[in-house]
């Protein structure tokens, strides 16, 4: 039994985003290089310290808690499997737990940021890369959409009539996001300026390359780096940061917890409490400059 053969299982089984599998892949084969190196030829031969020593390893890498972490899960996940199917007869991973992290806030731009980014007139040129790229922006601060769900987006699933998007999540759970009127006719307007560019390679995928071709990840990175700089100077400046933006601005209207978790395609709701922490840090700054006795 392979590393081939879980992917294969996460593919087809349980429906992972290929970003994920890439994700799992890196992880299990960096994890069978360190077994390598330890003399173990047969993943399935580690016991626990095999396991702890590979997550010292990544520490001493310079890895933070939450990364060694994320690698933990796909190694335990894996072992699961291998279990599972009677490759092995005790999962090494049972007893090795996972590492302390300190907590953290959501990393949000501010509204009033994002509207002077998306409203200055000289913060994106009418080249077609200058309005891909401010689309980009906008559809990630317009529906919180993840990365791969951008990437994945194409034409057809913009419905002009009833201004929403089809998006396809995570486990290909599919979910519909209204969109806003500007961000309708922005989408509009780039559709068609799209359609206007003498590409060798057309794709029906909604964001493309300059030269046609589906966008990829390092590129939506790029814009929204390039991007953020002109509004922001925090070190995070990812395309999760404008899911995080979009969710926190919902919040801070009052919008319904449950609708933000609707929108955002999570699987249970504790995954969407975590923005209610920077809502209530908000309320406290408030309280602090207005109140008197503060």
């Amino acid at each position: 039994m392979s590393i081939n053969d879980f992917l294969t299982y996460l593919q087809y089984e349980k429906r992972y985003s290929p970003h994920t599998l890439q994700s799992y892949r890196t992880d299990l084969l960096q994890y069978e290089d360190f077994l390598k190196k330890e003399s173990i030829d047969q993943i399935e031969k580690a016991a626990s310290f095999h396991i702890k020593n590979f997550m010292v390893a990544q520490l001493e890498k310079g890895l933070v808690e939450s990364a060694v972490n994320r690698k933990l899960s796909s190694l335990k996940s894996f072992y699961k499997f291998l279990h599972r199917e009677g490759v092995i007869n005790d999962n090494p991973t049972r007893l090795v737990r996972t590492l302390k992290t300190p907590k953290k806030l959501p990393v949000f731009v501010e509204d009033v940021k994002m509207d002077e980014l998306l409203d200055h007139e000289h913060s994106f040129d009418d080249s077609f890369s200058g309005q891909r790229d401010k689309i980009v922006v906008e559809i990630l601060f317009g529906t919180g959409m993840r990365l791969a769900e951008l990437i994945n987006l194409k034409d057809e699933d913009v419905n002009a009539y009833e201004s929403t998007v089809k998006v396809l999540g995570k486990r290909s759970k599919q979910r519909i996001i209204p969109l806003h009127r500007p961000l309708m006719k922005a989408l509009s307007d780039f559709i068609a300026l799209k359609a206007l560019q003498n590409f060798d390679n057309k794709s029906a995928y909604l964001i493309v390359t300059n030269s046609g071709s589906q966008a990829y990840p390092q590129l939506i990175y790029r814009i929204v780096n390039s991007c953020l700089k002109l509004i922001s100077t925090q070190d995070k400046k990812s395309p999760h940061v404008l899911r995080h933006s979009f969710a926190s601005s919902l919040l801070n209207r009052g919008a319904d917890l449950n609708a933000i978790k609707e929108l955002l395609g999570h699987a249970s709701l504790a995954a969407t409490q975590v923005y209610t922490h920077n809502s209530v840090e908000r309320l406290k700054s408030i309280y602090k400059q207005a109140h008197p006795r503060a």
